[in-house]
């Protein structure tokens, strides 16, 4: 593989310190510093770091480092991240007390942010499977290609349950009840945090709470919800997550009811830490707290005494510290909340071998992107597929049949993986050195030879089928929040063309959630839903010609217009286009 060629040229040196039996935690708290415990509350990005040696690590004791999505090392392979990730620790390694560093990211369908990962469907993809089982295979695999460049926690699973298609990450929860969070985010978790073979990884429930019933669908908006609705729709999730034994849960950048989550007391330390007995520790999204108010030390000193045991500063972290100490000195934040905070964070670290295996497991390196691991993939895209529409049988085609493939999405592998992939947003086109294009796999499967390719439908009309592939463009989070949820003018007039041709259209979907199909729906003999596959375009094909039956039941509702939106099962007046658990299959 391309990455591989790359790292030849990447140093690796071996780290300086070995592993070590973990210490008793009660001891090793008795022996810090306030300067030693707020380090260890603090989580900056790899970005504030000066230069790339990251020796402000041991100068502040911090305790925690993580890679924002467009905080990505180069050359982005893995032996680079290795060779940043370990040196990193060695700095933590070298303090008076030698605690560990642990390193997040946002690996929420694979380890994204390294070029050669294998990336899988996005939650809403893989809501669509049903399937415990599968989800759980899903994320042992991501927790390997995580540790496998010494990464040893991720921000992952989502566990938003979307009620608002307007939403911008939609596509990051498994669909719109409680009950796909429930059974999928513990297997999620245990996928995680179960991972064998020195893999296991810490798992990150996210984002409490109700992120996903924000006013209008507005990301870092407010739930104007009552608390019945609070705790019926958004929390069970969570319930299940810390039976499932997750080890942190972050918390939202939204409010309830005007009360923004961070400085939440009662949601934070009274029902997850007491009614639910969260014994893990809770950390806060990026630079979350300054937004609070204008006052960054006040914001610090409400959020703390909340019950935020871990802070992603995450370049501001001189300001942090100082303040934090100056708070614990001046009485305003307890020193009882500050041991609480660590005991909480050190009790993870013990759990997950940071101490016996602070370093890389070098052996696992090579197996990102293995074929093993993309055939779990392309496995997960088969069953998340949806069949929506399937008119005369179209599907599947045969193979013999000559394919007019249309649209460049059907060869662009950024579009195909959505946002979160090798950058926050993601973007269009080759993002990644792995996997196949929708239009490769279906080369792949029937050979060049018998399709042709176009990206305005041009030659449709000398096919037997033509192959439209519409949708919409990677985005993340708030770039993500649409008023109206239609496709381009482009695609549809893409999918109009295909039409003229005469010929079936087959019309496969690239999106994060569902979306107005209009007229794209009649002039389409067959539709797919198959939201943001991920790298393995192979499933598709594998759908497309009958290797493999579509068995996805929607794990949302499809509004018929936008006057339907937001729409939900159980809503009073319910009438989608498609129900949610809707998916059609073959004879």
């Amino acid at each position: 593989m391309a990455h591989k060629q790359a790292a030849m040229a990447v140093d690796v040196p071996l780290p300086r310190h070995a592993g070590k039996p973990a210490p008793d935690v009660e001891a090793l708290l008795a022996q810090m510093t306030l300067a030693e415990k707020i380090g260890q509350m603090t989580q900056i990005d790899r970005s504030a770091l000066h230069g790339s040696d990251g020796g402000e690590i041991k100068d502040f004791f911090i305790g925690s480092v993580l890679s924002g999505a467009d905080s990505l090392p180069k050359p982005n392979v893995p032996e680079t991240w290795v060779a940043m990730v370990d040196r990193f620790q060695d700095h933590a390694l070298s303090t008076r007390l030698g605690i560990p560093l642990i390193y997040g990211i946002d690996a929420v369908h694979g380890n994204g942010g390294v070029k050669g990962a294998t990336l899988f469907p996005h939650e809403i993809g893989l809501g669509c499977t049903r399937s415990p089982e599968l989800v759980e295979a899903v994320c042992r695999v991501t927790a390997q290609e995580v540790a496998a460049v010494g990464i040893d926690w991720t921000f992952a699973p989502c566990l938003a349950v979307p009620r608002d298609e307007r939403w911008g990450r939609t596509y990051e929860g498994f669909g719109e009840t409680p009950e796909l969070a429930v059974t999928l985010g513990a297997a999620a978790i245990r996928g995680y945090q179960q991972a064998p073979g020195g893999a296991a990884i810490l798992a990150t429930a996210k984002h409490y709470l109700a992120d996903g019933g924000t006013s209008g669908g507005k990301d870092r908006g407010d739930a104007a919800i009552t608390e019945d609705e609070l705790r019926r729709i958004h929390l069970p999730g969570y319930e299940a997550a810390i039976k499932a034994g997750v080890g942190s849960v972050m918390v939202s950048f939204s409010s309830w009811n005007g009360h923004p989550m961070h400085g939440h007391r009662h949601l934070i330390t009274t029902v997850l830490k007491g009614e639910l007995a969260f014994a893990g520790f809770t950390v806060t999204d990026w630079a979350a707290i300054d937004l609070m108010s204008p006052d960054y030390k006040k914001d610090i000193e409400v959020a703390i005494n909340a019950g935020i045991d871990m802070v992603m500063v995450p370049t501001q972290y001189r300001e942090f510290i100082t303040y934090l100490k100056e708070l614990v000195n001046e009485g305003q934040v307890p020193m009882a909340r500050i041991d609480d905070a660590v005991r909480r964070i050190l009790k993870q670290k013990v759990r997950f071998g940071l101490w016996e295996r602070p370093f890389t497991d070098r052996t696992l390196t090579p197996t990102i992107g293995s074929a093993a691991h993309r055939a779990v993939a392309r496995d997960a895209v088969r069953k998340s597929l949806v069949l929506l529409k399937n008119d005369g049988a179209a599907l599947p085609l045969r193979k013999e049949a000559r394919v007019h493939v249309c649209g460049f999405r059907a060869d662009d592998m950024g579009v195909q993986c959505g946002g979160w992939s090798v950058g926050w947003r993601g973007r269009r086109g080759d993002i990644t050195t792995g996997g196949t294009t929708i239009r490769q796999a279906i080369a792949e499967v029937v050979g060049a030879g018998r399709i042709d390719f176009s990206k305005d439908a041009t030659g449709a009309e000398r096919s037997d089928a033509v192959v439209v592939v519409v949708g919409e463009d990677p985005y993340a989070e708030g770039s993500g929040d649409r008023a109206e949820l239609f496709l381009t003018t482009e695609d549809r007039m893409l999918v109009a063309a295909a039409k003229r041709s005469g010929k079936p259209v087959i019309v496969v979907l690239l999106t994060g959630r569902p979306l107005v199909l209009g007229e794209v729906l009649d002039e389409a003999t067959a539709l797919i839903a198959a939201w943001l596959p991920g790298t393995e375009g192979g499933g598709i094909a594998d759908i497309l010609y009958g290797i493999a039956k579509p068995t996805g039941k929607l794990s949302c509702s499809w509004p018929r217009d936008m006057t339907q939106v937001p729409i939900n099962v159980g809503d009073a007046s319910y009438d989608p286009l498609f129900a949610y658990g809707f998916g059609l299959t073959y004879p």
